[in-house]
């Protein structure tokens, strides 16, 4: 039996939690101190976790445990107390990104070097193999000087690794799922570039592009692309747009972002997103010859979706993966932002009303 974990709890004669700073879906999250070191640290525990839980978890120290960035959440150490599974991590002292946002958008410089930052701790990831799946203002950690971290790898997911969800299922966060999340086929680094363009378009604009239920967010982008002002000052417009190209092969790879952000003349040697590999930890990337950031002005125009037939048929597949991500995110770390959708939704056309009501009538518990 897995104990309960409280405030005031020491884990394993080391680890002292001090405050509850977070829940999440399967976690909860403490302010603690470590007691050999004397040191503060945050401390992930597992709540009653099942099998599931503990797969997620084991997954996420092996992701964490690969990945050694300025630019990413460091992990310290890994264990049990009682049964019950826990994450040592850096303890960064600020505010999630959605604070910040509380009074407003936030200044473009500032913005861009944001998304330098979380551009390059992706690009680190990413050279590893390593999507993150889950790229949005709550996962992005400001400290006290301003400096972005990248954090939550709980449905991280190696290239070529097996599948710890279902088969079809997404997993993520509607608002900032990639087009191709929504259809529940395996995704690329290019995933991460979108939903790293939802989140700097919303802390230059101060409201989330893609609202509603699950449900909703997901259909949005069958109806229509971000909302990208050509008021924004440069470079936003041209390479927000590129970001969130439909088709990910469009899309730059975090190393071009974050040189464009940078205000390079060329990219950093990288792999593009639509060509990246899995390498061994530690061994270095061959440096290929890189588009140019100029070159992403080139991608902003949008081309017709990938792999869609008719718009009643992307539709239902758009549903069907809303659905699968529903169901997904109850074991999932992450706080739920959204509220569960009606069991009807009246405002679509009757193939996919009729289909959403067969689709909820399997999933139902």
């Amino acid at each position: 039996m897995i104990a309960v974990i409280t405030v005031d709890t020491t884990l394993s004669e080391r680890y002292h939690l001090e405050s509850l700073l977070g829940r999440g879906g399967m976690a909860d999250v403490y302010r603690g101190r470590d007691l050999v070191l004397e040191r503060p640290v945050a401390v992930k525990v597992v709540r009653g976790a099942s099998e599931e839980d503990a797969r997620r978890f084991a997954r996420e120290i092996r992701t964490m445990a690969a990945l050694s960035h300025p630019g990413i959440v460091q992990l310290f150490d890994a264990g049990t107390h009682d049964g019950a599974p826990y994450l040592v991590m850096e303890l960064v002292e600020g505010s999630a990104l959605p604070a910040e946002l509380d009074d407003g958008p936030l200044d473009p410089e500032r913005v861009a070097r944001i998304g330098r930052e979380l551009a390059h701790a992706l690009a680190r990831a990413h050279d590893l193999g390593i999507v993150h799946r889950d790229v949005k203002p709550a996962n992005v950690l400001v400290d006290a000087d301003g400096r972005a971290r990248l954090s939550d790898f709980g449905i991280a997911r190696v290239a070529d690794a097996t599948r710890v969800t279902t088969p079809g299922m997404t997993s993520g966060t509607a608002a900032y799922l990639a087009p191709e999340q929504l259809e529940g086929v395996d995704v690329g680094p290019a995933a991460d570039v979108y939903a790293l363009g939802l989140v700097l378009l919303e802390a230059l604009t101060g409201r989330r592009e893609f609202t509603g239920t699950p449900v909703e967010a997901a259909m949005a982008r069958l109806h229509r692309d971000p909302e990208i002002g050509d008021d924004l000052p440069e470079p936003w417009p041209p390479l927000l747009r590129a970001m969130t190209a439909r088709n990910p092969e469009q899309r730059p790879s975090a190393h071009q972002v974050a040189a464009r952000l940078a205000g390079e003349p060329q990219a950093p040697p990288g792999a593009s997103a639509a060509t990246t590999t899995v390498l061994p930890a530690g061994q270095e990337r061959p440096a290929p010859d890189d588009p140019a950031p100029e070159a992403l002005a080139q991608l902003a125009p949008r081309e017709a979706p990938r792999r869609r037939g008719t718009v009643a048929v992307a539709a239902v597949l758009m549903v069907a993966a809303a659905l699968a991500l529903i169901m997904a995110s109850r074991g999932a770390d992450s706080p739920a932002e959204e509220t569960p959708p009606p069991a009807r939704e009246t405002t679509l056309p009757p193939e996919v009303d009729d289909a959403l009501e067969r689709l909820e009538a399997v999933v139902r518990p």
